[in-house]
């Protein structure tokens, strides 16, 4: 079996992005896309904050371009999802659904994450129709109209603030009487004019119009069992993220699903790297992303010309303190 110089795991901003870097050091990569190409990304109806689209561009189509301009210098792309790996011996193995196996010299992690879902009736069917689990992609779009935010830790809070730069008004619904945000946020929300809260309730469906975009949600308080529609040009849900880390798990530093990294995207495995969202929860941003796929794909290409000299048991050691 031939081994890989570099395997690169998702399709993402920094999957794409790290294959286009390698494949220009002439590294040969491979990159097995995963369930879905290009990651949350893709199912962006527009983006107006990525650098160069000075129109905006939609996420499938800004999905499409890494794509192409990786592909144009080498990177090879497998459709398929990676079901287990092991960083134990290097080289490393790598193993996938179809059955496929195999062995590289680097890895570089790029499986994002996912947000969390209400899974309720309606928010599948209207995720872009008024459905955003992004208040900094999409909060454009609700110029002059009133939205719903769902949750109520910093995230929820944070992205709520946001919104007030676009919608007229922001109703906050939290299943709980008291905010999980930091006392912070909570201070900036409750004197922020344009923000309401509903306590004590959750989300039983999202409800569409005539136009087969959201115009209510259906609420419940916890409490007295009360029901009641709620009109809304929109909802933002913020009940956190699931990170695509579960392979990894036992094999790598982790954090609450989130694989540790240091400032130059190595991981506790030298040769493995992680970049996006899988070891990124805070800025979670197409840009930020790029940056992090970047700056993984150079360090593989430092490590390897490291082993060109060495051998791995000396780089690894090297790259440890030890």
């Amino acid at each position: 079996m031939s081994v890989e110089n570099v395997i690169i795991i998702g399709s993402g901003p920094a999957g794409f992005t790290a294959g286009l870097y390698t494949s220009r050091a002439q590294l040969n990569p491979l990159l097995i896309t995963g369930n879905e190409i290009g990651g949350q990304v893709a199912l962006t109806n527009e983006i107006e904050n990525y650098p160069g689209f000075p129109d905006g561009v939609t996420g499938g189509e800004l999905v499409e371009r890494f794509q192409k301009q990786a592909e144009r210098f080498g990177t090879r792309i497998e459709y398929d999802y990676v079901s287990e790996v092991d960083f134990s011996e290097h080289p490393f193995t790598i193993r996938t659904q179809f059955g496929s196996e195999y062995k590289t010299k680097s890895v570089i992690i790029s499986t994002g994450a996912t947000p969390r879902k209400l899974q309720i009736p309606g928010e599948e069917e209207l995720t872009g129709r008024g459905v955003s689990y992004c208040g900094t992609c999409d909060g454009f779009f609700f110029r002059g109209k009133e939205v719903v935010v769902i949750g109520g830790g910093d995230s929820a809070i944070e992205e709520g603030i946001f919104l007030t730069r676009f919608a007229t008004k922001v109703t906050v619904i939290h299943r709980r009487d008291e905010l999980r945000a930091s006392k912070i946020l909570q201070k900036r929300a409750f004197e922020n004019e344009k923000m309401a809260f509903i306590w004590d309730t959750i989300p039983l469906s999202i409800n569409a119009g005539e136009n087969g975009a959201v115009n209510s949600v259906t609420l419940k308080n916890v409490k007295t069992d009360e029901v009641s529609d709620f009109p809304t040009d929109g909802v933002f849900i913020f009940i956190g993220h699931a990170p695509n880390g579960q392979i990894f798990d036992g094999q790598l530093d982790m954090v609450d699903g989130y694989v540790v990294t240091d400032k130059y995207m190595h991981t506790s495995i030298p040769g493995v790297f992680a970049a996006g969202e899988i070891q990124d929860n805070r800025f979670r941003q197409v840009a930020s992303s790029v940056g992090q796929g970047t700056q993984a794909a150079m360090e593989a290409e430092k490590f390897l010309l490291e082993l060109e000299d060495r051998t791995y048991e000396d780089v690894a050691a090297e790259l440890s303190g030890a």
